[in-house]
């Protein structure tokens, strides 16, 4: 299992998405008062002013389907579909961090954080682990046939 390429680019993907649960995803300065976005949404002094329950449930999905890849090793197929979905879900965690930067306040400064780049990095990582899986699939299906 984890000696495969792809469990560790799993491994290392579902890590990146599970840091989001404890890092800031940007500060957003507005009309002098400073804003942080995180998992809860988007914060002021203690009080939440945008919920983020929508965010916090998607990365949670997220690092649900890549946690379920990693032990789905003996159903490569299950294992690329789970992976192809977790991708599409990136793509719109992304989206939603920059729905609620950009669509909370007008005129407002937007600093982002690394956290930020972490789906992106995910889906890449992914990509090699649907690339791997593949080989792997086609090498087990050529030995079957010349059995």
């Amino acid at each position: 299992m984890i000696q495969r390429i792809q469990t560790v680019y799993m491994l290392i993907s579902a890590i990146l998405i599970g840091l989001l649960f404890a890092l800031p995803f940007a500060e957003i300065a507005h009309e002098g008062q400073l804003y942080l976005f995180d998992i809860r949404g988007i914060v002021h002094q203690d009080t939440v002013t945008e919920n983020g329950m929508a965010i916090a449930g998607l990365i949670g999905i997220i690092l649900i389907l890549h946690v379920a890849a990693v032990f789905l090793y003996k159903k490569r197929i299950l294992q690329i579909r789970f992976l192809v979905l977790s991708v599409l879900l990136s793509i719109g965690l992304f989206g939603m961090f920059y729905f609620f930067t950009y669509y909370s306040f007008d005129d407002a400064e937007i600093g982002f954080k690394m956290p930020v780049a972490f789906p992106i990095v995910a889906i890449i990582l992914d990509y090699l682990a649907i690339r791997s899986i593949g080989k792997d699939e086609a090498l087990i299906r050529s030995l079957d046939r010349l059995r």
